[in-house]
């Protein structure tokens, strides 16, 4: 098998696709302007990417915040959701290229990283929501409270980033990969 493919990797990528699924399921706060909701789902995406790079922040990103959807009863936004979050997640790891070994966790990387992701986030949903509702008055709605869950999620993906980056847990989980 594939290097890139092990049993320990593709475990890894589904443990991080369920992470974001529970993660943006465990608090939801309804959100009738954009028929979704405000969610933690973000900060894991972000700490998927960042920890472990840009390939396992698209799959769980993507693929962990679009099964999110469809159990929480949003399948409307499961394909756009698919792409955004997909986006994010490789975004957030390709720009970071943090390494616990190498650099310091809050970095201007790390920061920029974030910012960029949680823009893709926002401007994803926003034209989605004009293609999705034929107008972009309610896409404009959407914006503030997809600005609130973006840098909430930043705030969540900092403190516990902090954590993740003093106990090296990157590191740790590298270690059992040879």
């Amino acid at each position: 098998m594939n290097k890139k493919y092990d049993i320990f990797t593709l475990s890894m990528y589904g443990l991080f696709i369920a992470l974001v699924c529970v993660m943006t399921m465990m608090v939801q706060i309804p959100v009738p302007v954009t028929n979704g909701y405000i969610h933690l789902g973000d900060s894991c995406i972000l700490l998927v990417a960042i920890f472990f790079g840009k390939r396992a922040g698209f799959l769980a990103g993507g693929i962990g915040s679009m099964l999110a959807d469809i159990l929480s009863g949003y399948a409307h936004w499961a394909i756009p959701t698919l792409i955004i979050k997909s986006l994010m997640g490789l975004a957030a790891g390709y720009i970071s290229q943090y390494s616990s070994s190498k650099s310091k966790f809050i970095s201007l990387n790390t920061v920029i990283a974030c910012l960029t992701s949680i823009a893709i986030m926002i401007s994803g949903y926003f034209i989605a929501s004009t293609i999705m509702k034929g107008t972009m008055a309610s896409a404009i709605q959407s914006a503030f409270p997809n600005m609130i869950q973006g840098f909430m999620g930043i705030f969540v993906f900092f403190v516990i980033g902090k954590a993740f980056d003093k106990i090296k847990l990157s590191q740790y989980i590298k270690k059992f990969q040879h």
